[in-house]
């Protein structure tokens, strides 16, 4: 199975253009997808990408919840309403309106975030930041695992 690994930085060109990581655009083609599927994340100042893959898991989850129903209705919102198509021009890159740059905090660079079933675009301070807080909460979570497993009362 081809997953989104690994990070990248990348830079903005002059016409608000920015290259997709070679290796995610690989994940995509395989995918079939012919863009980048984008949606401001949940969770973090990021964007949330993916292809096929990505679009049906977020309609599988749509379908286990009643239709008409509010906790549908908010999710297809956040997850459906606020996204965009990205289209690749021939290079593999894509363009940013300046609305979402703003949004995002992007200046002149982007970091592409693998997380596997999807990617995530980043301003490069705030991935730092972010970065740092996931290590460390990973660390505590371990922690708990390894206290847990032994018999011990989790700190």
């Amino acid at each position: 199975m081809d997953r989104f690994l690994s990070h990248f930085t990348h830079r903005f060109d002059a016409k608000g253009r920015i290259s997709i990581p070679s290796a995610f655009r690989q994940v995509l083609a395989k995918d079939g997808f012919a863009g980048v599927y984008a949606y401001p994340s949940l969770d973090a100042p990021a964007l949330d990408c993916g292809g096929h893959a990505l679009i049906a898991e977020i309609d599988a989850l749509l379908q286990t919840m009643p239709p008409y129903s509010p906790a549908r209705d908010a999710f297809a919102t956040a997850l459906l309403g606020m996204s965009e198509i990205l289209r690749l021009d021939a290079e593999g890159r894509v363009f940013f309106e300046e609305r979402l740059k703003t949004a995002l905090g992007l200046d002149g660079e982007a970091v592409f975030v693998g997380q596997g079933h999807k990617f995530q675009i980043w301003e490069p301070a705030r991935f730092q930041t972010h970065l740092e807080q996931a290590r460390a909460r990973v660390r505590r979570l371990r922690a708990e695992r390894e206290a847990l497993a032994s018999g011990e009362t989790p700190r």
